[in-house]
């Protein structure tokens, strides 16, 4: 008979493995499948001229001034249907699941206020400008 590995062991490999700010990663990864792969795809790489990538890019909003604002205004994320608190989880989840390698070392998880203050002022038609020169000057500064 094999021997199983103590519950409190268990729990916290499970601890380690869940990014910061995500207390229920399988939560997260449902409600990022009923509430953004339909345009985002499943692999994050997004909708060519309707919804951008995320893959290998939206952690990099968080290198320079109004990015992480940029991340709680945008259409999707201020006007879903989720609470402050499953929305900021899955945010969390989502910079980690498809840009873990641009997450500042001092990332800072977005918390449910922090989530619920941005999303009052949603970005509309200057999203994709914004993106756009968000991009431009992480691109340029590199990681801080």
């Amino acid at each position: 008979m094999g021997r199983s590995a103590p519950a409190g062991a268990v729990a916290l490999l499970i601890a380690q493995l869940e990014p910061a700010g995500v207390t229920n990663a399988p939560l997260a990864w449902q409600n990022w499948t009923l509430n953004c792969q339909g345009c985002h795809r499943p692999d994050g790489t997004g909708s060519e001229g309707t919804s951008p990538s995320l893959a290998g890019t939206v952690s990099k909003f968080l290198w320079v001034p109004g990015g992480r604002e940029y991340i709680g205004r945008v259409p999707g994320v201020a006007t879903s249907s989720l609470s402050n608190a499953d929305l900021a989880e899955l945010v969390n989840w989502m910079l980690w699941r498809f840009d873990k390698e641009h997450l500042p070392s001092g990332f800072r998880p977005f918390t449910a206020a922090e989530i619920g203050r941005l999303r009052t002022q949603p970005l509309r038609l200057e999203a994709s400008q914004m993106r756009a020169e968000l991009l431009k000057k992480a691109d340029e500064s590199g990681p801080p």
